[in-house]
């Protein structure tokens, strides 16, 4: 599982697995920081999405006679720092490039691992430079077809996302679905997982009758019950985006009665879906629906505002739900709650 998708996990909207790593014969020696959970009514794309480490880390030696410092002194050495740590992947990968080549198994995999450090730090080129040269190198030394050589593509897509170039990552994606779905078969988790990423980008990119049918695609592979919720609301968006609003909100009433069952009304998870199918109602010029549908999801909020996030939401729905006051002609109910 790449560092994007466990990053997204951290917005509770994707589930953890198991890592995906470079050289299995090589320990992972840290796993990515967190982010802050930010909630956003976009559907998760991910997303996927916001996580474990995308690739090995090469674990740096430790001279034998070296014993562990204690006391005080043991105390006082400062825990290295992202950009320590991202200057020593550099060395590690100046040296191997100069005892081994660019075309080595080794050199190949501590470009993965400073890649995967600039990642996480948030210098996206760099990490999409670093991905792209370890990309080359790999498809020249193992194949296209190597698991190594798919991990680092897996990858690049995310870093590409993460870049904000989606069509670039969409390429990526079209090539792991092929391999993978020509392997595992279409209902694999990770042939589902390049299908949906691939249906996120081509929406971002307005290919949208090409997102809508890979994502209907999708939800005929996919039984859990969350993951299809995900892959509602991800059909949802590019349906509104294409002007069919009424298949929209087909999608949205479905995983609102699903979140209902399965988090209660109340949860943030199922108010910010009911807050999309409000306004989902609102773009498809129905009116009156918006206004019911905006109404009880302002009624719920206002009854569950302990969380900071639905508080936030509550402000949201307010402002939408006056606008759909307006939008139906009622505008001293709207003009209640500007």
């Amino acid at each position: 599982m790449s560092f994007w998708r466990s990053l997204l996990g951290g917005s509770g909207r994707t589930r953890a697995g198991r890592a995906r790593s470079v050289g299995e014969d090589v320990p992972v020696q840290e796993g990515p920081p967190t982010r802050a959970e930010v909630r956003v009514e976009e559907p998760s794309d991910t997303l996927p999405s916001r996580i474990t480490a995308p690739a090995a880390v090469m674990a740096e030696t430790v001279p034998a006679a070296a014993a562990p410092l204690a006391g005080r002194a043991a105390q006082e050495q400062p825990a290295p720092t992202a950009g320590m740590r991202a200057a020593s992947l550099e060395r590690t990968l100046r040296s191997l490039v100069e005892r081994l080549g660019t075309e080595h198994p080794d050199t190949i995999t501590a470009r993965n691992n400073l890649a995967t450090k600039y990642a996480q730090m948030g210098r996206r080129q760099a990490a999409v430079q670093q991905f792209e040269l370890a990309l080359a190198e790999a498809v020249a030394v193992f194949g296209t077809e190597h698991p190594r050589t798919e991990i680092i593509r897996e990858n690049l897509a995310w870093a590409f996302e993460d870049a904000g170039r989606p069509a670039d990552a969409a390429a990526q994606w079209e090539e792991l679905l092929r391999d993978r779905e020509s392997a595992f078969g279409p209902s694999d988790e990770d042939t589902v997982e390049a299908r949906t990423r691939l249906a996120v980008c081509y929406r971002r990119i307005g290919r949208l009758d090409a997102a809508m049918a890979h994502y209907e695609r999708a939800l005929t592979d996919v039984k859990d019950a969350e993951r299809i919720e995900d892959l509602r609301l991800g059909m949802s968006a590019a349906q509104n985006m294409a002007g069919r609003h009424d298949e929209a909100v087909r999608q949205l009433r479905m995983v609102l009665a699903g979140r209902r069952r399965r988090l209660g009304k109340g949860h943030l998870d199922t108010l910010t879906v009911h807050h999309r199918l409000g306004r989902a109602y609102t773009q498809a010029g129905r009116t009156d629906e918006a206004v019911e549908t905006l109404r009880d999801a302002y009624r719920v909020a206002l009854n569950s505002s302990g969380d900071p996030e639905v508080r936030r939401l509550t402000l949201r729905l307010r402002r939408d739900l006056a606008g759909a006051y307006s939008a139906a002609g009622r505008h001293r109910e709207a003009d209640a709650l500007f």
